[in-house]
């Protein structure tokens, strides 16, 4: 094969890819599209966080004692505790007082998850599938007693190693070294 066939080849493959290629439409006249709505935790005009929108998932997801209990277990699992500790806040807000920066809607909870917020919480959205989200979002949404009080466990449902205080037997007899007295 030749220089020439060679070149006579290159120019029919170039020719063939430049007409395979479908550019895409473009309106060069007339207004530009418009956003319906603001993302959740972006600014509004005016200063404010536009609130996500409404989604019905959300309240399938508040108040029920299972669900809550599963966020609480995922909240330890992806170690929330490193930043919020066990609510109370460490490096990131605390999760147990009665002000929330970006809203405290169960809906608003879970879009700082999945989103991330500014200064330092990271976005989950790739990270957690959407079922755990909402239960980390009704878990943490309970820590602040927001959640229904018959819903919302106080306790671990991690498995006693140790008695309750009030049925511990009593320990071994301690004598008194000063006087070997024996005392219970």
């Amino acid at each position: 094969m030749g220089i020439m066939a060679s070149r006579v080849l290159g120019l029919c493959a170039a020719l063939l890819c430049l007409t395979a290629c479908q550019r895409e439409t473009r309106a060069l006249t007339g207004e530009a599209p418009r956003r319906s709505e603001t993302p959740s935790g972006q600014q509004m005009a005016g200063g404010g966080l536009a609130p996500p929108p409404v989604d019905p998932a959300g309240a399938a997801f508040e108040g029920v004692a299972f669900e809550i209990s599963e966020g609480q277990r995922y909240y330890d699992w992806y170690n929330c505790y490193g930043c919020h500790a066990a609510g109370g806040g460490d490096i990131g807000p605390a999760l147990m007082d009665d002000e929330w920066r970006y809203g405290s809607s169960i809906a608003q909870i879970r879009a700082s998850i999945a989103d991330g917020r500014p200064n330092g919480m990271p976005a989950f959205r790739d990270k957690i599938p959407d079922r755990q989200l909402w239960q980390i979002a009704a878990y943490v949404r309970s820590m602040s007693g927001r959640a229904d009080k018959l819903a919302a466990s106080s306790r671990t449902d991690d498995m006693r190693t140790t008695p309750p205080t009030n049925q511990a037997r009593p320990g071994p007899e301690q004598s008194d070294t000063s006087g070997g007295e024996v005392r219970r």
